[in-house]
């Protein structure tokens, strides 16, 4: 008789309440510490993106692409949804791809099934190019395999140039943030100390490429709304629910900074670009979360926690008015605030508990540099792509066609969907 496996209770009871969070808000909910996961930390690198190993690694990787090319490429896989147990002559066409590309060795064969050693090459793979490793072959995993080899190639060349241009002394101690990969990282002595998941501007309301500093900390922050933001969302929103400022704990004020109810409003016009829109503290709705970190720029754009962690378990990370939003954002401001006196961990959590708002000076201000990388090479050997997701790389590339398997489907193994929904958007930052 078989024995039943015994599950610790504890497991049992995180489990249980992360099954109830997803449930909860629809989305994928991760605590703080979800970065610390060992599953998700073996593939990481400790080498910076902007650094001198970087570069190398992208020159290497560059070499290998174009001996790809040369030898003609890869060829394209049918789209069809595959997984383990799926078989048929698009999983031979899958294994060829990934060999072609380094993530299956050419011992395993070009077999019809799809076994585990092709799932955790397709693992591999998602996890080269930014894609939830679900080991599943779906859309947004098909659309990568079939991107033409020299168009990754000319990716590749494209990037070396923009990472070359940080060859220079960046400091001891920076931030990067790469808007393409929706990630940030922090550097100390030439290591990466804390990699962060981000969400970042929209398409059309792009996070700018910029070089700047973090000079303070907001503990516990008010969210005042931007004219853009009023104007494009506010008043479209006040249009379809008069009780949306309520719900969400948005007060008026006017230029006497007295407060007024939302049916003083014309929401038919523009009359509310005249007001002055506040949040109020709480990080469970501020859309600021319980920190905000004030960046020099021109362009009114910050880093900020959220309450809508949801989108860190996104694929698709694009969400914000061009602000970023900071996963595990208390370990980010640990880093910022690690040389400023009196502002060790305890104290973070201290500012953040009472509730009240609490500015803190970084001292020194930390370098911060936000990037577009699309495509780099790392010291292990692994090339990384991401989508050109604000179209910069000045690459017009069409996804190469599959052959047409329809008359010799591929057989699915039984199992429930990995169909995943659209990642529901949290409100604007900006």
């Amino acid at each position: 008789m078989q024995k039943s496996a015994i599950v610790p209770l504890s497991l049992c009871l995180a489990l249980g309440a992360a099954f109830s969070a997803r449930a909860e808000t629809g989305q994928a909910e991760w605590a703080q510490r979800y970065d610390a996961d060992a599953r998700l930390t073996v593939s990481r690198s400790t080498t910076p993106i902007l650094s001198e190993q970087t570069v190398a690694a992208t020159e290497a990787a560059i070499e290998r692409y174009r001996e790809i090319v040369a030898n003609g490429g890869w060829a394209p896989v049918p789209h069809q949804q595959l997984r383990l147990g799926s078989s048929g002559p698009a999983v031979s066409a899958l294994r060829r791809r990934l060999i072609v590309s380094g993530d299956i060795g050419p011992e395993t064969g070009t077999s019809p099934v799809f076994d585990s050693y092709v799932e955790s090459a397709v693992r591999r793979f998602q996890a080269r190019h930014g894609i939830i490793e679900t080991g599943v072959v779906n859309q947004q995993t098909l659309t990568a395999l079939n991107m033409p080899a020299e168009t990754r190639l000319r990716q590749l060349e494209t990037n070396l140039v923009r990472l070359r241009s940080f060859s220079h002394d960046l400091g001891n101690r920076y931030v990067t943030a790469n808007i393409p990969a929706a990630q940030v990282e922090t550097v100390e002595n030439g290591q990466v100390v804390t990699h962060h998941i981000a969400g970042v501007g929209k398409i059309d309301r792009q996070s700018p490429v910029m070089q700047t500093k973090a000079y303070q900390v907001n503990f516990n922050p008010f969210w005042t709304v931007p004219a853009s933001v009023i104007r494009k969302d506010l008043i479209p929103k006040m249009q379809a629910d008069p009780n949306y400022l309520h719900d969400n704990h948005i007060r008026v004020y006017n230029k006497e900074g007295q407060e007024l109810q939302p049916e003083q409003i014309n929401w038919r016009s523009l009359d509310a670009l005249n007001y002055k829109f506040r949040q109020d503290i709480g990080g469970d709705f501020n859309s600021l979360g319980v920190v905000r970190i004030d960046i020099a720029n021109p362009y009114g754009v910050y880093m900020h926690d959220t309450p809508a962690k949801g989108v860190f378990g996104d694929d698709y990370r694009f969400v914000s008015s061009g602000c970023i939003r900071l996963q595990n954002v208390r370990d980010y401001v640990a880093f910022l605030l690690r040389e400023t006196p009196g502002w060790d961990r305890d104290a973070i959590d201290r500012a953040i508990a009472s509730g009240e708002r609490i500015d803190v000076k970084i001292n020194p201000a930390v370098p911060v540099y936000w990037v577009y990388i699309t495509g780099w090479g790392t010291p292990d050997g692994i090339t990384q792509f991401r989508e050109d997701i604000y179209q910069r790389d000045g690459l017009v590339a069409r996804v190469a066609e599959a052959p047409d398997y329809s008359k010799t489907p591929v057989t699915q193994a039984a199992g429930p969907s990995s169909a995943r929904s659209e990642p529901l958007l949290p409100r604007d930052d900006q």
